[in-house]
């Protein structure tokens, strides 16, 4: 009997063991496809808020973490990735928080020259109404493009503003605070890049990618 039963037991340790291997196998295999996968779909939306033919770096490996309640929205780091052409500053991708949605926080990614001029925003994450506030997500509205190419002028730009309040960014219908939230938010972070922006490019890569 206890020969019979040590057999089973040396059987299932075995298969055991196969077992775990196989998980860590696989696991190894998939874990660098969905890296490349991630960092595939990180650079695609970098391409959307920065231009291309402005940097001839790779904007991925020069990230770094920056915090300013005040302007970007949350006391939480937020990612900034840097664009260099020939080696000089020339714009950046900045990661923000609009807190002040209809339905909670809104994170932006919002790519900018040093000089305050937004080359393109996109929404990364909302819990707006849909139908309503909801039209901010590019895949329901193209009003989060009316962002591209705009200057802040200085930090107190009238026109950085729904037109409702005398702005020239269009409100939605039934859903001002939402826009209200984004223009905002793109103008803090905005604000935040013509005062700091220069000074990122002197740190180093601290995002851990």
């Amino acid at each position: 009997m206890l020969p019979t039963m040590r057999r089973h037991g040396i059987t299932l340790a075995v298969f055991a063991l196969i077992a775990v291997g196989t998980v860590v196998v696989v696991n190894l295999l998939t874990a660098d496809r969905i890296a490349e996968q991630t960092k595939q779909q990180q650079k695609i939306l970098l391409n959307q808020v920065l231009p291309s033919n402005l940097y001839n770096n790779d904007p991925l490996k020069e990230c770094v973490m920056v915090t300013d309640p005040a302007l970007l929205g949350s006391a939480v780091p937020h990612k900034a990735y840097l664009a260099r052409l020939d080696g000089k500053p020339v714009a950046l991708a900045i990661e923000s928080t609009a807190p002040n949605g209809y339905s909670g926080a809104i994170q932006l990614m919002v790519g900018a020259t040093l000089s305050g001029e937004s080359l393109g925003v996109r929404v990364l994450e909302h819990h707006e109404t849909p139908g309503l506030g909801d039209k901010i997500d590019l895949r329901i509205s193209d009003w989060i493009l009316s962002f591209k190419d705009k200057v802040l002028h200085d930090d107190n730009d009238p026109r950085w503003a729904v037109r409702k309040d005398g702005g020239m960014f269009d409100q939605f219908t039934g859903a001002t605070i939402t826009p209200r939230a984004v223009v905002g938010g793109v103008k803090n972070t905005l604000i935040y890049v013509r005062h700091h922006g220069q000074a990122l490019f002197t740190q180093q890569p601290d995002c851990g990618e």
